[in-house]
């Protein structure tokens, strides 16, 4: 049974807190042979403790599949991208490579490729993904997109992402500041160049101290 095509899966990066309970209910995964499929990746860990959850986008287009050599990465009628396919996988890395949201990964233990592929099991069934069931904070979520315009009235979900002259559109959406609206994609190349927006910070403080015991 396909996933109902009134829901959908969004991320807001700005919501999460790092808790690490989507990795470990997305380890519970009946599919998932107890390995997380989800990454927490930090998002300027010199100067923030600020963490954003990496899922597969799947894209109408994936680049992973489109590069496998053994056809191995099959994309659903209902547009979720599957995890590779073991009699298939000869471990040859390429989709890993290829993927420009850096999701898929190569487990050497089973020499197969494992990812994200939206609890398929769960959500063809019409229940929620692992990691949206347990995310306390609400950065992540499966629903209708009446349901999240409603919960996110400063937010609106975008699903175009710009990497250099290509574009992808993803089944998933993340979700951007509602002044941001007029924004068709996220330039993501453009993204990687900006500074850091981290804040010096004096230390005064400490120069007084050597200071008194230079005059002591």
């Amino acid at each position: 049974m396909p996933v109902h095509d009134q829901m959908e899966f969004f991320i807001d990066p700005s919501r999460c807190i790092g808790c690490q309970a989507c990795v470990q209910a997305c380890g519970e995964c009946d599919t998932h042979k107890g390995v997380p499929m989800i990454h927490l990746e930090y998002v300027d860990r010199g100067h923030s403790t600020q963490t954003v959850p990496v899922v597969c986008m799947h894209c109408d287009s994936p680049t992973c599949a489109e590069v496998c050599p053994a056809d191995a990465i099959k994309k659903t009628a209902d547009g979720v991208v599957q995890t590779a396919r073991k009699p298939r996988c000869v471990a040859c890395n390429n989709c890993v490579l290829a993927c420009p949201f850096g999701v898929p990964k190569m487990m050497t233990d089973f020499e197969l490729m494992m990812k994200c592929d939206m609890c398929y099991d769960r959500t063809s069934a019409g229940k929620k993904p692992m990691c949206a069931t347990v995310c306390p904070s609400g950065a992540l979520f499966f629903g209708t997109r009446e349901r999240i315009e409603t919960m996110r009235p400063r937010g609106t979900p975008v699903n175009q992402f710009q990497f250099g002259t290509q574009t992808i559109t993803t089944k998933v959406s993340m979700m951007v500041p509602k002044y941001a609206a007029r924004i068709e994609h996220i330039d993501v190349a453009a993204a990687m160049n900006e500074g850091s927006g981290g804040k010096s910070i004096s230390l005064n403080i400490l120069t007084a101290v050597y200071n008194a015991k230079d005059e002591a």
